[in-house]
């Protein structure tokens, strides 16, 4: 793994910045845009609602915004796809409009809880319907919203973001707490669109009523999609890889924090700022690598990145731990039990809790292992393959490009050797 890459644009920015683009007044203008699937599935929400959002070349965006109020009511069902961020963020915009709007998604969304957003918008006063709290979420509009404070019982950046987005359409201030900080993606976004947002003694608020005016963005490169490069370059002898222009938010660094307590060479170069966020190149070399007991604090600063971690954690000397990880239970997949599975298959032992588990490294085989149509499960397990005695086959990929187009063409250029089938590999 050697040279110097860039990863394609960071899914949380991107699709922030097409919800506050399409409510600003005036034209923003995107560059490092996403063209996953999840972020596509946002554009496509916005343009069925109105909004004019052309394509001006790769990663490359221009959007007219209609103002705070100038959605228009959709005939259909918004399908948001895979796109947890999409459904829960666009929940609470959707709540304060004066149509009627449902959100769907496929079968691994509709199987994820989306009460962590309608309870606390229904407090609000929004009125959302929905099958024991999955989707679809039918958003009944004209409801008049008022502003809350909530205390949030799980750290987590989408349900903040939610509320915050529902709180400029409230009357009064909305403010949340967490138990431990979350991304804060959305409230710097949030002001580089003009808005007014306060942190204040653990809490971060926002006053209803504020008007957003369109910006020119450059969204960094994924931290998250960074992180299988990363942990790639840090496992294989001989590597020494650039990673370039990488979001450095702090609350999003947690994977660089544990992978060099692991022992991980990770170095901070080029520094500067894209928009409102901190960015910087990472050069990752070669080293060897040792087990932790994962501290909690960074557990919420490093929750996308986790499958890879363990693929690190397979690699390092040993025992690793994790615990207060219960989130990863309700993503895309079990990603506990998923990472688990796949890592006894390759003759790692690793035993689950509920909130996350315990595992020693070891050598890895070959095997085959089962991704649950999560992409991030399967890109992790890419990655093992650098270093497995035998090759690893993922099973039931499709979904990786929601989150990292091309990525196995990207992979190779990086020095991996990936390739697909489309039939099954037995």
């Amino acid at each position: 793994m050697s040279g110097r890459v860039r990863v394609p644009g960071d899914k949380s920015i991107s699709h922030r910045a097409i919800m506050l683009g399409a409510v600003a007044e005036g034209r923003s203008k995107i560059s490092g845009f996403l063209e996953g699937g999840d972020c596509l599935a946002t554009l496509g929400a916005f343009r069925s609602m109105g909004v004019g959002i052309e394509r001006q070349g790769p990663g490359r965006l221009s959007i007219d915004g209609v103002g705070r109020d100038g959605l228009r009511a959709c005939a259909h069902p918004l399908d948001l796809g895979n796109a947890g961020t999409g459904m829960r963020l666009l929940a609470g915009l959707l709540a304060g409009q004066r149509f009627d709007s449902t959100l769907t998604g496929d079968a691994s969304l509709s199987g994820r809880p989306m009460n962590r957003v309608i309870d606390p918008l229904t407090m609000m006063g929004a009125r959302i319907d929905a099958d024991d709290g999955h989707a679809p979420l039918m958003i009944r509009g004209g409801r008049s919203l008022n502003g809350i404070r909530y205390v949030m019982p799980v750290a987590s950046a989408q349900v903040k973001s939610c509320l915050l987005l529902a709180g400029l359409y409230a009357a009064g201030q909305t403010c949340v707490r967490e138990p431990m900080p979350s991304r804060d993606h959305t409230e710097r976004m949030l002001r580089s669109f003009g808005a007014h947002v306060v942190h204040r003694k653990g809490w971060v608020c926002i006053q209803g009523g504020q008007s957003l005016h369109g910006v020119d963005m450059d969204v960094p490169a994924d931290i998250s999609s960074a992180a299988f490069f990363m942990v790639a370059a840090s496992i294989t002898p001989g590597s020494n890889l650039v990673l370039e222009h990488v979001g450095m938010n702090p609350t999003r660094t947690g994977v660089i924090e544990i992978l060099r307590m692991m022992g991980a060479d990770i170095t901070v170069e080029s520094k500067g700022m894209a928009g409102n966020e901190p960015v910087a190149d990472l050069r990752v070399r070669y080293a060897p690598l040792t087990g932790i007991h994962i501290p909690a604090s960074l557990v919420p600063l490093a929750i996308d990145e986790f499958p890879v971690i363990l693929i690190a954690a397979a690699c390092a000397d040993g025992e690793t731990v994790l615990t207060g990880a219960a989130e990863l239970r309700v993503k895309e997949s079990d990603r506990i039990k998923a990472m688990v599975d796949g890592l006894t298959e390759l003759g790692i032992w690793a035993v689950p809790r509920a909130d996350g588990l315990t595992m020693r490294g070891g050598r890895l085989t070959g095997g085959r292992v089962q991704s649950q149509a999560d992409h991030r499960i399967a890109m992790a397990f890419t990655v093992a393959g650098l270093v497995a005695t035998g090759p690893v086959d993922i099973l039931d990929c499709a979904n990786v490009d929601t989150s990292f187009p091309g990525y196995v063409a990207f992979a190779v250029g990086a020095g991996m050797q990936v390739s697909v089938s489309r039939n099954d590999p037995a």
